[in-house]
């Protein structure tokens, strides 16, 4: 971008002592962000005239003067560009003189092309949080402190372009003191389209579970008073509602996992500062940057033995999430006496975030004992975001606030395409030319109310983003809901996704690359072609296409979706496959943890096939090992026998099961059955192994470690050595590694280290998750491929 500002300089058009005018479009994040005001003040700096203006595609900035101060200007302009500020292109052009002795900022331009970007919420920079502190500033203490700097941005917008009468502020009318700041060029609050103050803008009211206002001089400090009193409080922020209690008052949390009907599932919390994290999570310097990035996103850190923060908050789990304020509100509230505030989304198990009062003391009643509640609407539901740190880079876990609608950028332009997304951790995408924009964290499609989140933020997203789609990608399950909806629109061009090759291809996008590679792409359920249930799958994909060079074996789901409830299940099923009939020798209650008759009955399953499809699924595989030995026989939210048996593991890197591979067909099928032999040996011979399966049992956890430890090692090497053959057999050094399964860090970095100490390159996911929130954005990247190739043939 630098050369394409300064490409221009050295031409024979202009003299160092002549003056000329130049024509600058900069397209990107330049509007809500305080670019024209930076603009104006450089422009003034090097005392140059002309103006500054908004335009659909971004600003549009005309400067005349001498070559040496037009020369600083245009080097200044990308190097000095405010933090908030992504500058994607800067077109530059000589244009006639007009003698003009000043520079201005003009008005906005409308027109029928809308391409500018519009910015994410922005955590409270500092300079608001000094004058939220002070008590000679007329904003001392007011909850909804912003300026061009920070604040809301995508939660409140309606239309493009980024103006006040474009977002849910416009019905406040700024005071006499706001609008001066508004319209003065030199001001931090320069078309800050949020601001507002004590007296002009929104205001907080402590409320009733009944909704009725509550008569109080400081409704902040009347619910710092009701969280230290262990009550539930609803605090409605910048996406939607939070759910707070202290997370250090392990009745408090009970409370509200009873109430929410969140029995074990991790909870985030919220600390006021770094410090204050450390006393009881351990953060790195990458750690620390993203914490306190602009975004704040929920930042998976690994718990201090000695913390103070109620056991239940993350029970089983060696991490917590963490996030730090990212509102005036938030800031105000931990100024009382707490280590830190349990910060969950408002809603029910399943059910979309409430982002309004009757949507809140609907959903939310029975919940709530008290709701700090603000009359400034929320548009766009959003959700916080959530990340960790592997190997020093941010790996993006969900996709939400603070990072959408940042585009990611491909290396293609297709047709204009609408991306539907998976059934579980739904995100849609849109693309516009060269550009995906993903939607936030919109979740599992398994209820009205996320349905119609998922059908409004689609028209949400066409209108901010200005495009009618052309084209439609959706996974090939012909139940899900978004895939309904895709067959059902009148969009006229469908495109069927698989969910794997979805997932490969969210890392040929990221990476830049059409491949072809060798993906592994592991998870819990997928709908194959061949009509059985994938999710162990080693492909050979490129962009638009891909083979099943390889999978896991596959064994039976007995009860198809009671399964991945009831792991124990699945258990049994590995089991039964390899044992057949001599699976009544084992002692299958202390290994499962269940009643015979029960055990009986799934048998009967077994061995009839009814209602019992196949599959290759990693995630299954995981389910079954961690009930195997003894973590977990049914489970509360996805992915926890999964994630308790990551946990669990030793660091034994050294010992691992046999890997066997069966290389007779056209694929390479990863044997199971001689491994879940082995880990049964390991179970019964092994300490601990008395009551195992009863479920997170006293004693099972030695057993736990190594047969954790030597499971993850055994999938590791398996995957490595399919990844050798496949390298001989057909050419490819470049692995992608894709799939809710690779959230597991520890197979991550294991597998990633292997491939990398053999010679192959690793592509990753990190602008979009690994999990299914990354589909859309892999459907996109197949669609458009394919239209490509349509094209071009």
């Amino acid at each position: 971008m630098d050369r394409m500002a300064e490409s221009w300089i050295g031409s024979e058009a202009a003299g160092p002592g002549e003056r000329l005018r130049l024509k600058v479009s900069v397209a990107g994040i330049v509007q809500g962000v305080g670019f024209r005001p930076f603009v104006y003040r450089l422009a003034c700096r090097e005392g140059l005239a002309g103006y500054i203006l908004n335009n659909p595609q971004g600003v549009d900035i005309e400067v005349e003067g001498g070559l040496a101060s037009v020369e600083r200007f245009l080097s200044s302009l990308v190097r000095e560009r405010p933090s908030q500020a992504r500058i994607d292109s800067v077109v530059v052009r000589f244009t006639d003189l007009c003698g003009e002795d000043s520079f201005v900022i003009r008005a906005s331009e409308a027109a029928s092309e809308r391409t500018t970007l519009v910015s994410p919420d922005i955590a409270t920079c500092p300079d608001c949080l000094r004058e939220l502190g002070d008590p000679s500033d007329r904003r001392h203490r007011y909850p909804f402190i912003n300026c061009t700097n920070c604040g809301p941005r995508h939660t409140i917008i309606e239309d493009i372009p980024y103006d006040r009468q474009n977002t849910s502020m416009r019905s406040f009318a700024m005071c006499p003191e706001c609008s001066k700041e508004y319209r003065d060029p030199l001001d931090r609050r320069f078309h800050a389209e949020p601001d507002a103050c004590w007296v002009c803008g929104p205001q907080i009211t402590l409320r009733e579970p009944s909704g009725e206002p509550i008569d109080c001089r400081d409704p902040l400090e009347a619910a710092r008073k009701g969280l230290s009193e262990g009550k539930v409080i609803g605090v409605k922020g910048l996406g939607g509602f939070h759910l707070a209690v202290d997370a250090a008052n392990d009745a408090a949390v009970r409370l509200l996992r009873q109430r929410k009907r969140r029995e074990e599932k991790p909870l985030a919390v919220m600390a006021r500062d770094i410090s204050t994290i450390a006393l009881f999570a351990g953060v790195g310097p990458e750690e620390e940057r993203l914490l306190a990035s602009p975004v704040r996103p929920i930042v998976l850190l690994p718990k201090r033995p000695d913390s103070r923060i109620a056991e239940s908050v993350a029970p089983g789990n060696k991490y917590l999430g963490v996030m730090l304020p990212y509102t005036p509100i938030h800031h105000l509230l931990l100024e009382g006496d707490f280590l830190a505030l349990v910060m969950t989304s408002g809603n029910l198990t399943e059910e979309p975030i409430a982002i309004d009062r009757e949507d809140a003391l609907s959903r939310l009643a029975g919940i709530v004992d008290l709701y700090v509640d603000h009359n400034r609407q929320i548009v766009s539901r959003c959700d916080d975001s959530v990340a960790r740190v592997v190997g020093g880079e941010t790996v993006i876990l969900r996709r939400s606030r603070g990072w959408v609608p940042l585009p990611i950028d491909l290396d293609t332009a297709p047709g204009s395409i609408l991306a539907c997304g998976a059934h579980l951790k739904n995100t849609i995408a849109v693309t516009r030319r060269n550009q995906v924009f993903l939607s936030q964290h919109i979740g599992d499609l398994e209820n009205m109310p996320a349905y119609e989140f998922f059908t409004s933020t689609i028209d949400h997203m066409k209108k901010t983003v200005e495009v009618e789609p052309e084209i439609v990608a959706y996974d090939l399950h012909p139940d899900y809901l978004s895939t309904r909806f895709a067959v059902g629109s009148r969009i006229p061009k469908k495109v069927a996704v698989q969910h794997h090759h979805a997932h490969i291809a969210s890392c040929l996008g990221e990476a830049g690359t059409d491949g072809p590679v060798i993906g592994f792409a592991l998870d819990g359920t997928g709908y194959g072609p061949d009509a059985t249930v994938w999710g162990g799958e080693i492909l050979v994909a490129t962009r638009k296409s891909f083979t099943r060079a390889g999978h896991l074996e596959q064994v039976a789901i007995p009860g198809g979706e009671a399964a991945i409830r009831q792991v124990w299940r699945m258990a049994l099923s590995h089991l039964y496959s390899a044992y057949r009939e001599d699976v009544r020798s084992l002692p299958l209650e202390a290994l499962l943890g269940i009643d015979r008759r029960q055990i009986e009955v799934v048998l009967a399953i077994l061995k009839s096939g009814f209602n019992s499809p196949m599959t290759s699924s990693c995630g299954r595989l995981f389910d079954a090992v961690s009930c195997l030995c003894g973590l977990r026989h049914e489970v509360k939210y996805e992915g926890q026998a999964a994630l308790e048996l990551e946990m669990a593991a030793g660091d034994d890197l050294g010992q691992a099961y046999p890997v066997v591979l069966d290389t007779e067909g056209e694929k390479v099928v990863i044997g199971v059955r001689g491994l879940v032999r082995e880990i049964v040996r390991d179970v019964l011979g092994g300490p601990g192994n008395r009551g195992i399966g009863a479920g997170a049992v006293a004693g099972a956890g030695s057993t736990a470690g190594t047969v954790g430890a030597k499971f993850h090692n055994w999938l590791a090497r398996s995957l490595y050595e399919t990844a050798c053959l496949l390298r001989t057999r057909q050419g490819l050094e470049v692995a992608a590694l894709s799939g809710g399964c690779f959230q597991n860090v520890r197979l991550l970095a294991q597998l990633k280290g292997l491939l990398e100490g053999g010679g192959f390159r690793v592509i990753t996911n990190h602008l979009v998750p690994a999990n299914d929130g990354g589909i859309s954005f892999g459907q996109a990247v197949v669609a458009a491929a394919r239209v490509e190739s349509e094209v071009s043939s």
